[in-house]
């Protein structure tokens, strides 16, 4: 949001797949709202939004929820790493330690209205910066600090609610599940998962990456989840140059006037 010229009904195309969702985490929302706040606008008045700061990029991070659906909790704030706490936060003991995140995740929690579901959602848009050796070991790094940070609070009896899942852009390659992919272990070091999705395209609307990911531990998938998939609009969106067959210039529309990422959801279930 906030950087390239979208149309009215390209903002309210965005309106009407939002609106399918109780909650969603937003990412790459730059300093201009005026796109995020019409498309609140088109998905009316029942929605919600917070936003962190701006980080790496001039870019924010964001939750929009249904606030008939879904009670905000009191945990809100961006993740914090303590300088005296980074230093353990390391790939292996030859490796650089943890800096800081490039942008700091975003965390929310909710209770689901008349249900005992409560959950903090960590919104995250990880470090990318190029395929270089030196930027991939700085993207794990960010993924471990995270993976740390989610176990500490898992552990905690003070955590702001029952669960916890992170989720968003971890820049994650498209060979994360072949073993020996150090942002994938990264992720899966202290005991989150990433549970199989039950549809087959990618997220990435350019290539076959699996940037996106759903983590949560294994109690909560156990206890909560119930599907998670990629929606496929390809042939549903601007289906007239779908229909033209120009892959290449399908993309490129697609990037520009609705997202270079198709919806990752998540169903839990409460019964």
């Amino acid at each position: 949001f906030g950087l390239q010229e979208r149309r009215e009904t390209d903002l309210q195309l965005i309106a009407e797949l939002l609106s399918w969702y109780d909650v969603i985490a937003v990412q790459e929302c730059r300093e201009n709202f005026a796109d995020l706040y019409r498309v609140l606008l088109y998905m009316g008045t029942k929605y919600q939004v917070l936003m962190s700061d701006a980080g790496g990029n001039n870019e924010r991070l964001v939750f929009i929820y249904d606030r008939r659906k879904l009670k905000l909790l009191e945990e809100i704030g961006e993740v914090s790493i303590a300088p005296s706490r980074a230093k353990s936060v390391k790939l292996d003991e030859e490796s650089e330690h943890f800096v800081g995140f490039d942008r700091p995740p975003y965390l929310a929690s909710f209770n689901l209205t008349g249900t005992p579901l409560s959950v903090q959602l960590v919104n995250v848009h990880l470090f990318f910066g190029s395929p270089s050796p030196d930027d991939v070991a700085r993207r794990a790094l960010e993924v471990t600090a995270v993976a740390r940070w989610a176990a500490l609070r898992n552990e905690s009896q003070y955590s702001g609610a029952r669960e916890l899942i992170a989720l968003g852009d971890f820049n994650m390659p498209k060979d994360k599940r072949d073993g020996g992919n150090v942002v994938y272990d990264a992720l899966t070091s202290r005991g989150l998962v990433t549970p199989g999705h039950s549809t087959v395209v990618g997220s990435s609307i350019a290539s076959d990456n699996q940037y996106d990911q759903v983590a949560m531990f294994p109690k909560t998938t156990k206890a909560w989840l119930v599907n998670i998939g990629v929606f496929d609009f390809d042939a549903v969106v601007f289906k007239e140059l779908w229909a033209m067959g120009d892959e290449k210039k399908f993309e490129g529309y697609v990037r520009y006037y609705l997202s270079d990422h198709r919806p990752m959801w998540v169903e839990l279930g409460v019964g």
